[in-house]
């Protein structure tokens, strides 16, 4: 599969260790981030393109993902936000923030990316990111759910539509070592405490996800598709211990 893999959110855990694994593989990489000083710091350290987009600003995010030369192999968009409230205590501004930033962020830079997946002559690729809250009821995860729940949906439905020439799929995290849920896993007892939900009896790490990331992006997953694959510590399928 010939062409660049653009990786938008390339500098947060998930998306930085994501283009790590894909540039040990050889993967030609363009980087796409808010955070300009850690976007050019990591793209100079893996020899990646870069753009710098918020990707809640359409214009931008457009731009961004337009401007990358040539055809696009592969788009992953590993953009998140972990606003865990009850429903009383949610604003309707949070929820709309939640859903921009995860689900139609996905679906417009999928959409700004277009022309670049179609022009790669072999195939190509999109991921996109759910959490098991979207599958498995959680307190307190309404607008994560609302938001997640909406990207399995694009997921499918995408999948559908571009398909046979761009597979898409999605991963579905539990709760994952990252600056992002650091207010979570930054306290041990708490960590310890949501670890044990979990069958394998740990929180997941970034790289627990790149591999397979790297994989559904790749030609070795070329028969997948429209698939919701849980990398959670089997939190969603198995029971927990007390």
């Amino acid at each position: 599969m010939g062409g660049t893999i653009v990786i938008v959110g390339g500098t947060g855990g998930i998306g930085a260790a994501l283009a790590r694994r894909l540039a040990a593989d050889g993967k030609r990489l363009h980087l796409v981030a808010r955070d300009e000083a850690r976007l050019i710091g990591l793209a100079e350290a893996l020899d990646a393109g870069w753009s710098s987009a918020d990707v809640t600003d359409p214009a931008e995010l457009a731009t961004a993902l337009g401007g990358v030369a040539g055809p696009v192999a592969g788009l992953a968009y590993a953009v998140g936000s972990i606003n865990l409230k009850p429903l009383p205590r949610l604003s309707a501004e949070e929820m709309l923030a939640d859903f921009r930033l995860n689900a139609l962020g996905a679906a417009l830079a999928v959409q700004a990316a277009l022309p670049g997946l179609k022009a790669t002559e072999t195939g190509a690729a999109i991921l996109l990111y759910s959490s098991v809250a979207a599958g498995r009821g959680f307190p307190n995860h309404a607008s994560v759910a609302l938001a997640k729940g909406a990207v399995e949906g694009l997921t499918r439905s995408l999948a559908a539509e571009l398909a046979p020439r761009i597979r898409v799929n999605c991963l579905a995290p539990s709760l994952v070592r990252t600056d992002l849920a650091r207010p979570l896993t930054g306290n041990q007892q708490m960590a310890e405490a949501i670890a044990r939900q979990h069958p394998l009896q740990r929180l997941g790490e970034a790289e627990d996800l790149a591999g397979l990331g790297a994989l559904l992006l790749s030609p070795e997953s070329a028969w997948i598709t429209g698939q919701v694959i849980g990398v959670d510590g089997g939190r969603a399928a198995l029971a927990g211990r007390a």
